[in-house]
């Protein structure tokens, strides 16, 4: 049965080492948001670093997950103490339970506050796609989705939860598939 990738990118206000209030919460909040996400009905896993440095993206080892990439758009700092950006990937059992995890709960509450913390950037926050189980997307993999989906539109290789394709290529929505 095949699993659905979700890759979820943004750019920050501020860097991820800056040390504001807003900063601290932002971090607070993720750091809550992935163990409720990580018990979530459907949920398989997500990219972990071998070693979870506060702001060390670009140059972690990710093992499986691949080299850590961003979009062509990104256009601030790769270091610790410059990087700006908020990105995870992670596998789920279904596009259902993917849209339930991101759209309930902690993670809407979030979602909600995004603009305190996120930069409008005018591009996709995220980009879903089927694989084969047992396969694992990597970061290089979610950038491509991304970038195909910011060009192209929703596609049944690069789309949204609101227009979504099944993993046979047909045209659905996650509220579909509680049917």
């Amino acid at each position: 049965m095949p699993h659905l990738a979700l890759y979820t990118f943004g750019v920050l206000k501020s860097p991820l080492a800056d040390p504001t209030p807003l900063t601290r919460e932002f971090y607070d909040i993720g750091e809550a948001v992935y163990r409720t996400l990580g018990r979530h009905p459907g949920y398989v896993a997500h990219a972990e670093p071998a070693k979870a440095d506060r702001g060390v993206l670009f140059g972690a080892d990710w093992g499986a997950w691949g080299e850590f990439a961003v979009p062509a758009w990104y256009d601030k700092g790769r270091t610790p103490d410059t990087t700006a950006l908020a990105a995870t990937l992670s596998l789920w059992t279904g596009l259902r339970p993917a849209f339930d995890a991101v759209h309930t709960g902690l993670h809407r509450a979030a979602l909600n506050r995004r603009y305190d913390w996120f930069e409008r950037t005018g591009n996709p926050g995220h980009v879903l796609w089927w694989l084969p189980e047992g396969a694992v997307p990597t970061w290089q993999d979610g950038v491509s989705k991304l970038e195909s989906l910011h060009d192209h539109g929703s596609a049944s290789h690069a789309f949204t939860f609101h227009r979504a394709f099944t993993p046979e290529g047909t045209a659905t929505t996650a509220r579909d598939q509680a049917r």
